[in-house]
């Protein structure tokens, strides 16, 4: 539903936690306006800056790349979860159409995965060796909105288990020069082996992060490193654990070990300081539209309510240079609930009302 004019919602405006009035109009949140043409479209409700999922990849599903209307159906099932930003941390798929489109989230890009041959999902990412990786990521760097995705670990069949995918000198290079762009490097990273040398190479996010042990906290938190653990995805490791396990039982028992010990893992992180955000991994394995149910699995690493919201939300849209209030100029993207999220984060899973560039979707 979509409601023209100045529009106005009262209610309880986080993160501040006062009661507030909105007046919305032109996408924007606007001053209270003179004019008494203004019509009311929710008011007792809890209003919270549009969410964030922070790892999301609209435009693929299990085998690669999908075609617009199932790309357009992804984002509309995001949007209508509350996720209005969406960090696409890798797609094999050309989305920028929905840039045109104003009933679809906003995409952060990361261009295309970049793995190491035959070391990756099949149809996902550019396969290459490591001479070429300076000139893959400022390939990428330039395709995406800020941000480049490499694949930091995975199987290596000779080994028989999770092994890094490059070397310390690519890495540095690599990293250097997107910084250089302008862009930040984030890093898919199952296991611990892959972590130092990404850490020395000056990476700014890791995704997964079920292998950060406590020796290496104190570099993620001074070096301002994020993880986005995915914790919902995370429950998949046994899974793939059973699926190798004739083949690469080394492997499948330590993908067992991260995944036995990962809430520990993660909340040792949280405890120090890591900053940590939201995200799904939605458009692999995992549908998409799930950014409520991440944001509530991050309370089982020790967030609170408040903590966990805003990392799917204010705090994520900060960190990915968003407009992160609802002050007048800002974009009028937010979503409503019926109780106070930060006491009750089951609420998230149920929004009233959600309200994208000013225009008004109800549940």
């Amino acid at each position: 539903m979509t409601e023209t004019g100045v529009l106005r919602l009262a209610g309880t405006v986080l993160p501040a936690g006062e009661q507030q009035e909105l007046h919305l109009s032109g996408g924007l949140v606007v001053d209270r306006p003179a004019t008494a043409d203004v019509t009311t479209v929710s008011t007792g409700g809890w209003i919270v800056p549009g969410l964030v999922d922070a790892h999301c990849h609209i435009g693929l599903d299990q085998h690669g790349a999908v075609e617009r209307d199932v790309q357009e159906q992804q984002a509309i099932t995001d949007r209508d979860a509350g996720a209005l930003l969406v960090r696409d941390a890798g797609s094999a798929a050309d989305t920028r159409w929905i840039d045109e489109r104003e009933d679809l989230p906003k995409i952060i890009r990361a261009g295309r995965h970049i793995a190491r041959s035959k070391r990756y999902i099949r149809n996902y990412g550019w396969e290459i060796e490591p001479n070429e990786l300076v000139a893959y990521v400022e390939q990428e760097a330039r395709r995406g909105d800020g941000w480049v995705k490499l694949v930091g670990d995975w199987i290596d069949r000779d080994e028989g288990d999770l092994t890094p995918c490059w070397p310390l000198d690519a890495l540095t290079a690599a990293i250097a020069r997107a910084h250089e762009l302008g862009a930040r490097v984030t890093a898919h990273v199952f296991g611990e082996h892959a972590l130092p040398d990404l850490l020395t190479a000056g990476i700014d996010c890791i995704e997964h992060g079920t292998g950060l042990m406590p020796d290496l906290l104190d570099q993620f938190v001074s070096r301002g490193v994020a993880v986005v653990p995915t914790i919902i995805q995370l429950e998949n490791f046994p899974q793939y654990a059973d699926q190798a396990a004739g083949k690469f039982p080394v492997y499948a028992d330590h993908m067992r070990d991260l995944y036995t010990r990962r809430l520990d893992t993660l909340r040792s992180a949280f405890e120090a300081g890591v900053p940590i955000y939201a995200g799904t991994d939605a458009g692999g394995v995992l549908g998409h539209g799930l950014v409520a149910e991440e944001i509530q699995a991050l309370t089982s690493i020790g967030m609170s309510g408040e903590q966990a919201l805003a990392a799917g939300s204010w705090a994520a849209r900060d960190w990915l240079g968003a407009p992160s209030t609802l002050a007048p100029g800002d974009p009028a993207d937010l979503v409503v609930y019926a109780e106070d999220p930060r006491a009750n984060p089951a609420v998230l899973s149920y929004p009233e009302c959600i309200v994208l560039r000013g225009r008004v979707y109800r549940s």
